[in-house]
């Protein structure tokens, strides 16, 4: 039997499979993805292709899932418009009946020629209904014709007085680091109670909107993994953040911080200017433990309030919650054995199957075990849903906007309890570009676009309902992924991967449906090398984008665009947490710790290149103060300032200034701080992911020049110019059960 593959049909069974086999760089030069990358992706893929043999029966099975012979779990579809079915699945003349959500019924039979799509009256209500053609049964997901915008939010909170109005004001909000949020008494940690006390304070001066770092589940048992973006789950929240005061009483705290040995340390900790993740994560987890032994003793088997409320709790979230807590508690027990491990792919066999008995064993004889971490993460969600309803009761429109990050770690619990819906031994990156030659490998997984398909979609909104539990928004970690994603084998290169492409209408349905169900907007984090029309497709279906100070450059690449010019449909902002900060920039603090790390490439002329970097930024500088002084923010007639006195109130006068529905404004920046939260390509090198703010939440509120800035961009923003509502956020709202 023949082993040789050839390249015409392997290139064939990935496009199949949704790889893009050629792909144009930063250069604009046409890149061919070499076979053995196309080979490893495939079988990661569970396609394999090793031979012909192999080659042949991948494409029958990819066939056989993609020729529309069978009803897929799932279909989306759009309110008030024909729903085309698959013709292989179809006979005509066939009856079918959509039980919708609402109860209601409808029947129908289709009448399509042979060989013709089969279309499905049009549905005027939104929701996933069952289709039911003979013996199969189907999820017709239908969504609206968009997400829930900042114009409805504002019209919510206005219960529908701004409804009959052409413009809603422009909003503005702050982004802030949640770990880094300082409260009297939090132990080190940024919590969910000073989250709580920043968006009452913020929206007593105008705010509408607060978004927050992730708060994803991390890895109880690793507290050195601490990067909100790499979590282990994106279904459950980071425990962490707990204030331990918050459900059982200041009084209760004390006593389990007393009780773990750990009232000094708590202090000191608290002291720091940079976190110390091993050790706060270590004794807050140890002060938590101690609650729920006292919980457990006097609250849990008995009819208390709490308690019914924590067994409601655990019941309503059911196997996914039960599997990570399982996962939590196995991990630990693996990283005690004698060479343990913390990756469950190196776990002993049997544990690698969450539902093996040898899992359900371990559960049962670890109960207590895993009930604390069900414990955990009932208080977080106690405490993440109370900043919330704190933001809207303050007043916010919009509230809490969460960030839902581009993947997970493989080596957590999402991974592990969906393994089927996840790509294994594949690493979500970016292909080389003009920045970072080499590529890049975050080490982190997602979904398969195949497992997608086959298993009716219901991972992704798992994890869309997760990120819209206990916000009014969410802002989508680069969404571009919605549509592909470069994908390299574990192991390897950056540089040898692969992009992927997903479904993405399928993807914006979902999200526009979960948007109105939970009432909450979407923010897709849309920088970097856009594809064509992909802003259009987001604005389309009501996702607003988002606009930097940094990349918002003049037509012709000479200066800034005019406050005027930015996008009316994009939430604008001065930076983001992975980009300098104002006064980090204009200092060129973000040129000096590139150099530092090596990351600055070696010029061919022989030149400096952090001198040549430092100059070009000279340049940029004196743009930028013109830009502010023709936009009316800056004094006119006067030179740019020094690297060392950065125009900050400029800066943020000027994007206030902007048209978009919603600025959010980096507290770092309304801090004129220097450094940045992250320094993408760095580990050890830069402090990512610890900076603390100075000042506790009550303190900074009461500084003279910070409260000066949040009132002149709230004044910057009532004189900025009114955005129109569109054709779609002007109708009435979308008829969501």
């Amino acid at each position: 039997m023949s082993t040789r593959r050839p390249t015409d049909t392997i290139d064939t069974l990935a496009t199949r499979a949704g790889f893009e086999v050629e792909w144009r760089d930063a250069h604009h030069t046409t890149q061919h993805v070499p076979e053995s990358t196309l080979c490893v992706l495939l079988e990661r893929m569970g396609l394999p292709c090793g031979n012909a043999t192999q080659i042949r029966h991948s494409a029958a099975t990819l066939d056989a899932e993609l020729s529309g012979r069978k009803l897929p779990q799932l279909m989306t579809a759009e309110v008030e418009r024909g729903i085309a079915l698959p013709a292989a699945a179809i006979k005509s003349g066939s009856h079918y009946r959509i039980e919708l959500e609402s109860g209601s019924i409808i029947d129908g039979r289709f009448t399509a020629p042979k060989g013709e799509e089969a279309l499905l009256t049009p549905i005027d209500e939104t929701g996933y209904h069952t289709l039911v053609i003979n013996e199969q049964r189907m999820t017709l997901a239908v969504a609206p014709s968009r997400c829930y915008t900042v114009a409805d939010a504002w019209r919510t909170l206005h219960d529908g007085a701004a409804a009959h109005t052409t413009h809603a004001p422009p909003l503005w909000g702050i982004a802030a680091q949640l770990y880094g949020l300082r409260r009297t008494g939090d132990g080190g940690i940024g919590d969910y109670t000073a989250l709580a006390q920043m968006a009452i304070e913020s929206a007593r001066r105008g705010a509408h909107a607060l978004a927050v770092s992730p708060t994803h589940a991390m890895f109880s048992a690793e507290p050195n993994r601490f990067s909100p973006y790499s979590p282990s789950s994106r279904l459950w929240l980071n425990v962490t953040h707990i204030d331990p005061a918050a459900v059982f009483g200041t009084d209760a705290a004390r006593t389990a911080l007393e009780a773990a040995q750990g009232t000094g340390t708590w202090s000191a900790l608290e002291a720091l200017p940079l976190i110390d993740w091993p050790n706060a994560v270590v004794l807050k987890l140890k002060v938590l433990r101690m609650l729920y032994e006292n919980f457990c003793t006097h609250e849990r088997t008995q009819d208390t309030p709490r308690a019914l409320e924590f067994h409601g709790f655990c019941e309503r979230a059911g196997r996914s919650l039960e599997d990570h807590a399982r996962f939590e508690a196995l991990q630990a027990v693996q990283l005690t054995q004698k060479g343990g491990h913390g990756h469950w792919r190196d776990w002993p066999e049997a544990l690698r199957d969450p539902r093996s008995p040898e899992v359900e064993a371990f559960a049962e004889a670890h109960r207590h075990e895993v009930d604390f971490h069900l414990f955990l993460q009932w208080l977080a969600a106690k405490g993440l849903s109370h900043a919330q309803r704190a933001a809207t009761d303050a007043g916010m429109a919009v509230g809490l906007i969460a960030d839902l990050a581009v993947g997970c770690d493989s080596a957590g619990s999402h991974a592990w309890s969906y393994r089927d819906d996840m790509l294994q031994g594949i690493s979500v990156g970016a292909p080389p570009d003009l920045f970072n030659q080499a590529g890049q490998a975050w080490g982190l997984t997602t979904f398969s676009p195949r497992a997608m398909r086959t298993q009716g979609f219901s991972a992704f909104i798992d994890m869309l309902r997760a990120a819209f539990a206990h916000a009014g928004g969410i802002r989508i970690d680069h969404i571009l992924g919605l549509r592909r994603l470069w994908l390299v084998p574990e192991g390897e290169s950056a540089r040898n991967g692969a992009y992927l492409r997903y479904p993405l209408e399928d993807l914006l349905r979902l999200i526009a449906l979960e948007s109105w169900r939970h009432r909450a907007i979407v923010i897709g984090e849309d920088l970097g090398t856009v594809p064509h029309g992909f802003r259009e497709r987001l604005d389309e279906h009501g996702l607003a984008g988002i606009r930097v100070l940094w990349f918002e450059g003049a037509e012709g690449g000479n200066g800034f665009k005019p406050p005027h010019a930015w996008d009316r449909n994009a939430v604008g902002t001065t930076t983001t947490h992975d980009l300098p900060t104002v006064a980090g920039w204009w200092r060129g603090s973000d040129i000096t710790w590139r150099n530092r790390i090596g990351q600055t490439m070696a010029r061919a002329d022989g030149r400096d290149a952090e001198e040549v970097a430092q100059a070009e930024r000279a340049t940029d500088r004196a743009l930028l103060w013109r830009a502010f002084q023709d936009a009316g923010v800056a004094v006119p007639d006067v030179g740019a300032p020094p690297p060392d006195k950065a125009p900050v109130d400029e800066a943020l006068a000027f994007v206030a200034a902007t048209p978009g529905p919603l600025v959010t404004l980096p507290l770092e920046d309304l801090l004129a701080l220097v450094e940045q939260p992250n320094l993408p390509g760095s580990i050890d090198e830069h402090p990512n992911w610890r900076r603390r703010v100075s000042l506790p939440i009550d303190e900074l509120f009461q500084d003279d020049t910070f409260s000066d800035r949040l009132l002149a961009v709230d004044r910057a923003r009532r004189g900025a110019t009114a955005v129109p509502a569109s054709s779609s956020s002007a109708s009435s709202d979308p008829d969501t059960p």
